[in-house]
């Protein structure tokens, strides 16, 4: 497990956020619905909280660089660098 204070607060924060869309999903159950993007936030966070687990956070999954430690700290459940993102969002369908 990882010492380093920014991943620890990466992993405090995606875990207080996989708790709310957690409690999200099981009041679906009392008629509210639990929206496809939350339903796909959802699994970006287990994701990053594997990827922590493994001691692959922090690494882009399209350039292999690493992503920057306060986009980490903004978005913890990012896969991509800022750059990769960017071009990632340009390339998109409806842009």
């Amino acid at each position: 497990m990882s010492t380093d204070p920014m991943i620890l607060q990466a992993r405090q924060m995606l875990r207080c956020r996989q708790d709310a869309l957690r409690t999200q999903r099981l009041s679906n159950a009392r008629g509210v619905r639990f929206a496809p993007q939350e339903h796909q936030e959802l699994v970006e966070v287990e994701a990053a909280l594997v990827r922590i687990d493994e001691g692959c956070f922090g690494g882009c999954e399209c350039c292999g660089g690493a992503i920057g430690r306060q986009r980490l700290l903004a978005v913890p459940e990012a896969r991509y660098c800022l750059g990769c993102a960017d071009r990632r969002r340009a390339l998109a369908p409806g842009r």
